[in-house]
């Protein structure tokens, strides 16, 4: 069977752990699975990600960012998510389009008129099933960023963003999870790694 899974949340939630946890479940099932990432994912999705995340990029204006993760996206989608989709594998994808949503609508506040129909051409229409937010304070969650390279000068041009910026994306996935409860789960990624592991491997088990 075919499932297509991502993961959002704030910088420093734990999604790159709760993937991999995903992951090893799965194949343990004897389960096919595909891990990607956006931006990325590709070849090319991967110089756009370099050009998105390069602090030397920090005069971007937000349509420019939000083309930039579009075009990302597109590449994706049809290079790696469909193709893998067709042959029955089970993807999960470190962010989709409800990133472009959240951070370039509701955090870069471009309007959302103009995100909605651009992500619906970038996917080709894909969905994701089951889409999990790891929701985590956003002092928690910054200071993993910082523990995890000691040195501000290596944190990427996201995540070198204001708080206030931060508390914004935190609300918009919130946001998005109450307009969308049966595809999004809210996950409290406070908690210890394996209880989210098992929270997550719960509605992974009830969607197949």
């Amino acid at each position: 069977m075919s499932l297509f899974i991502t993961f959002e949340g704030i910088e420093g939630a734990g999604k790159s752990t709760q993937i991999l946890l995903l992951k090893s479940a799965l194949l343990k099932q004897g389960l096919n699975v595909l891990i990607t990432r956006e931006p990325g994912g590709t070849f090319i999705g991967d110089q756009i990600r370099t050009i998105l995340l390069d602090q030397k990029n920090k005069d971007m204006t937000p349509l420019t960012e939000l083309f930039l993760y579009e075009a990302s996206r597109a590449q994706h989608v049809h290079e790696k998510i469909l193709p893998a989709l067709k042959q029955k594998k089970i993807v999960i994808s470190d962010r989709f389009y409800d990133a472009s949503t959240v951070y370039q609508g509701m955090a870069r506040e471009l309007p959302l008129s103009w995100i909605h129909p651009l992500n619906r051409m970038a996917s080709f229409e894909l969905k994701p099933d089951l889409t999990f937010v790891l929701d985590v304070d956003v002092t928690k969650g910054l200071s993993r960023i910082q523990k995890r390279y000691r040195s501000t000068k290596k944190k990427d041009r996201i995540e070198r963003e204001s708080q206030k910026f931060h508390h914004k994306i935190r609300q918009g996935y919130l946001t998005l999870a109450k307009k969308e409860p049966s595809r999004i789960k809210v996950i409290d990624a406070a908690q210890d790694i394996n209880t989210i592991h098992q929270n997550i491997l719960y509605w992974v088990n009830k969607k197949r």
